[in-house]
């Protein structure tokens, strides 16, 4: 791979209950445990940190589909949902359900739009055979 920017995090502390930042410093989180698996609530958790990032990497993947395309995507959003669980097989797991909206686009040309942007999109490239992934167009 052709390396054209890297980026690193560093968890802290209690882990799920501690802090992670940017080794640059342009950011730091507390974390915390979800209120549905025992904690808190307070804190952000990995899983939303994955969607704020899975969403935002989608949301520029459909924009550059869009610009190929010469579809309208001014207003167009991505919302990434993050489902945490347990397998079949007893271990934790995640599972993804992605919407997209480009109201401007008709429906027909949206779908192609967003699933050309699952192809492209790093997330889900790095996800793909190893998480389920739904992609939906919806319409807002």
């Amino acid at each position: 791979m052709d390396i054209k920017y890297s980026t690193e995090a560093r968890s802290v502390g209690a882990a799920r209950n501690g802090r992670a930042y940017l080794t640059d410093g342009t950011l730091e989180i507390e974390m915390g445990l979800a209120k549905e698996l025992g904690g808190t609530g307070e804190g952000a958790n990995p899983e939303q940190l994955f969607a704020l990032g899975y969403a935002t990497c989608f949301h520029q993947a459909v924009k550059i589909v869009a610009e190929r395309r010469k579809l309208d995507a001014t207003a167009s959003s991505v919302q990434a949902r993050i489902n945490f669980g347990i397998d079949s097989e007893d271990f934790f797991a995640l599972s993804v359900l992605i919407d997209v909206s480009l109201p401007y686009v008709e429906m027909d040309l949206a779908r192609e739009a967003a699933v050309e942007a699952h192809e492209m999109c790093p997330y889900s490239r790095a996800t793909r055979g190893n998480i389920d992934v739904i992609v939906n167009v919806v319409e807002e």
